[in-house]
């Protein structure tokens, strides 16, 4: 069973209120947050208040709706009207959306109690929630090590059980990474089958809203709800199935596919621990097939490319006249609008913004923006090829476990490569799953991603779900929040 199946036996039942349980969560933010900086914002009466609908609607006798009073939160990009939403970025700060994202209009709807919004990198850049204007993240495993990125605060809220589940953002691993370093489930939708509407724009082609939770099941159940289509969205499609309703089926005869260039530069522990679980599929009766995918190595150099690029043109909107930061003092409107940007953009962002303008530039678009575009015809014809002979693809997550807080800033340009193994599914626009896998001798989790073809959701999260149950050891709970 669950988290939210549980939460929601517990609620009819009678065996606690919907404001008991939010109170329970509000409580546990407070103790917890000062160590954890998960959250970026609490709203206690907004959850109080959506406690007391789903309390009113149970002494009716009501059924309640799949996700109706389970307190969750929001990734601080994600546009909630009347609540601040900064994604963490100075910039942005005292910004008040006038309007529901897509996301939340239907989570909303549904009387999902949102107990506030949670930290991330600054405009979702970064692979440790440390370029967040309100500092970075800590893993409730360690909290000397980072929660990951950019989805950082959502994964590290679940992890610690001060949210049942979070949405966070998708643009290059931002909730498979920070699922991974966390030892929980994240959830990366196909590229449209979720709406975008209202999340704030890093890379619009590669963007995606997707769950992160602690089971699987709870993945499948959040994923069911928001994978609508949307008229906002012109990119949005919704989802073909219900995943729920597959997500026991038999995996007998299932044929997992491993490149052999994903097992590349990854650490031993890592690749140990994937390895043992492909093992583990084939016991359950799944097929295990290894191939070659060279056109893996393009992956990194054309993300950075494109997001950078996106981010160039997304974030030009950001000048000090019409909303967010403004600086005090300036001579001009040129003035002003290079001050802005300049004090109110972080070093990672700005390096980003004029990665980008470079590379869309005269002279340069040829030779950078347009090739990185001509390569991602490739690997996404590859991934087709593959998928011709495979059901599914079996990868690490991250080629290692949480890193040390202060690494990231450090050395920017080596975390970068932390992103080596997600970003080909967002040039794709595929669906990928991370869950658990292991430990190292440290006790980090380590985490493994099942890939699948375009609007294979039901798939994969099968595939998922099956390893789930049969090693439950690798999903273990952390010594914080509130314990159901």
């Amino acid at each position: 069973m669950g988290y939210i199946e549980k939460i929601q036996s517990m609620l009819t039942h009678g065996e606690i209120t919907c404001v008991e349980l939010t109170k329970k969560y509000l409580n546990a933010i407070e103790t917890a947050n000062s160590q954890l900086n998960a959250y970026v914002k609490i709203t206690p009466e907004t959850a109080l208040d959506t406690a007391k609908k789903v309390d009113e609607k149970i002494a009716r006798g009501e059924s309640l709706l799949p996700l109706e009073g389970v307190p969750m939160t929001l990734k601080d990009n994600i546009s909630t009207c009347g609540i601040e939403t900064t994604c963490c970025s100075k910039i942005l700060s005292g910004y008040t959306p006038i309007y529901d994202a897509k996301v939340w209009e239907i989570l909303k709807a549904q009387n999902a109690v949102l107990l506030g919004k949670t930290n991330m990198d600054e405009f979702a850049m970064g692979s440790s929630s440390e370029t967040s204007c309100f500092g970075g993240a800590a893993n409730p495993f360690n909290t000397d090590h980072v929660s990951g990125g950019s989805s950082g605060g959502v994964a590290s809220a679940v992890s610690a059980d001060i949210a049942v589940f979070g949405l966070g953002s998708d643009t290059g691993g931002s909730i498979r990474q920070p699922a991974s370093f966390c030892g929980i489930v994240g959830l990366k939708p196909t590229y449209g089958a979720v709406s975008r509407y209202g999340l704030i724009a890093y890379a619009s082609s590669l963007d995606q809203i997707g769950p992160i939770t602690k089971t699987v099941e709870d993945a499948s159940v959040v994923y069911d709800a928001i994978s609508i289509k949307d008229g906002n969205d012109s990119t949005s499609v919704g989802s073909k199935e219900k995943t729920f309703d597959t997500l026991d089926s038999d995996i007998k005869g299932l044929k997992i596919g491993i490149a052999r260039e994903y097992l590349e530069g990854i650490r031993d522990d890592v690749k140990e621990a994937v390895l043992k679980a492909a093992k583990k599929y084939e016991e359950m009766g799944a097929e295990i097939v290894y191939f070659d995918f060279p056109a893996l190595k393009y992956a990194l150099p054309v993300y950075y490319i494109l997001a950078c690029a996106e981010a160039s043109s997304n974030l030009g909107r950001y000048d000090g006249i019409r909303f967010g930061y403004k600086t005090e003092h300036y001579n001009g409107t040129h003035d002003m609008i290079c001050k802005t940007r300049s004090e109110g953009f972080g070093e990672e962002v700005k390096r980003r913004i004029l990665l980008g303008t470079y590379v869309l530039s005269a002279g340069y678009y040829d030779a950078y923006y347009k090739k990185a575009q001509n390569l991602r015809g490739t690997i996404i014809k590859a991934f087709d090829d593959v998928f011709k002979d495979v059901d599914v693809i079996l990868a690490p997550t991250v080629p290692m476990t949480a890193f040390k807080k202060g690494q990231a800033t450090s050395d920017p340009v080596e975390t970068y490569l932390t992103d080596i193994c997600t970003v080909p599914i967002n040039i794709a626009g595929l669906p990928s799953v991370s869950l658990p896998c292991g430990f190292n001798s440290k006790g980090m989790p380590i985490g493994m991603q099942i890939i699948g073809g375009k609007f294979n959701e039901a798939k994969i999260l099968n595939a998922a779900y099956k390893y789930e149950q049969a090693c439950p050891e690798n999903f273990k709970d952390t010594k914080w929040g509130v314990k159901l």
